[in-house]
């Protein structure tokens, strides 16, 4: 025999819901007394108290191991990798000689990121240093900050400096230049003691015969010793990279053209088929003309 329970009002609900809130005769809030609840929240208090000390404690710990200057472990670092200016999207500069706003703003992004190798902001700011040798600045035991660097002037990079050039860097009659800089890494002695240069080639033969011919700023592409080793972003707080400026000549119109430029230097490996820009950087080049 089934007993059908009896249906509650909703008057009935509501005042066990009222009852279970709060209950004046056991003088229970939510089914627990005050004492009860005070037993919970300092439970939880102390548990949680306890967790952000770990936490703490064990932060500062890490952080004294730790280094404001040199980062700890940069072993994907170890060899630096080479990059263009302008920076372009998918590395490709195309030039449209009769269409000045496909040139103007890699003119625009060259003029932004050679202003700091102005030659007066150089001698204001770094060291007229001894060609062939590295730049060592070392501590000592007590700390040499902020680090000294190197002049690289703006002129030294010739035609490619854009000084007083109304070509706009070749862009404007479809002889552009190209920048290539090396990456940073820190405490890195780049050509372990030796000439080091840059060298730039078309990756596939029809490549190389629409090339072209082309020249090298400074001469050979040669990047001197002296401006390593680099000590980091708050260390070497003037620091600016040596560049390789390029200027193409005549490359082959409307035509496109795969571009490797690559660093010779006794300990970069430009041959690691896993790092396609581990000493070398490929790119597009196209000069359209009509």
């Amino acid at each position: 025999m089934v007993i059908q329970k009896e249906k509650k009002s909703c008057g009935q609900v509501v005042e066990e819901w009222k009852e279970f809130v709060w209950n004046p005769r056991t003088h229970q809030f939510m089914g627990r007394t005050g004492t009860s609840w005070a037993f919970i929240l300092l439970f939880y208090l102390v548990f949680y108290g306890f967790l952000t000390a770990m936490f703490t404690l064990t932060m500062w710990v890490m952080l004294q191991t730790v280094s404001d200057h040199t980062p700890k472990y940069q072993d994907r670092l170890a060899t630096p990798g080479l990059m263009i200016r302008p920076k372009t999207e998918n590395l490709d500069v195309i030039v449209n000689v009769s269409d000045t706003e496909s040139w103007d703003q890699h003119v625009q992004k060259l003029n932004k990121f050679l202003e700091p190798y102005n030659d007066s902001i150089q001698a204001q700011k770094n060291d007229v240093c001894r060609p062939g040798r590295y730049y060592e600045q070392p501590d000592n035991g007590v700390l040499n900050y902020p680090k000294r660097a190197c002049q690289f002037n703006r002129t030294q990079l010739g035609d490619c400096s854009g000084i007083g050039d109304p070509t706009h860097y070749g862009y404007s009659t479809g002889q552009p230049c190209v920048f290539i800089k090396m990456n940073r890494v820190i405490n890195f002695y780049a050509g372990a003691n030796q000439s080091m240069n840059v060298t730039c080639v078309g990756k596939r033969d029809e490549d190389a015969e629409n090339l072209g011919n082309f020249v090298m700023f400074p001469a050979n592409g040669n990047i001197d010793l002296m401006y390593f080793p680099y000590y980091g972003k708050k260390f070497h707080v003037n620091y600016t990279q040596p560049l390789v400026a390029v200027k193409f000549l005549n490359v082959t119109p409307n035509v496109e053209v795969n571009v490797e430029c690559r660093i010779n230097a006794a300990n970069i490996a430009t041959d690691d088929e896993r790092d396609k820009f581990a000493g070398r950087v490929a790119f597009k080049l196209r000069i359209n003309k009509t």
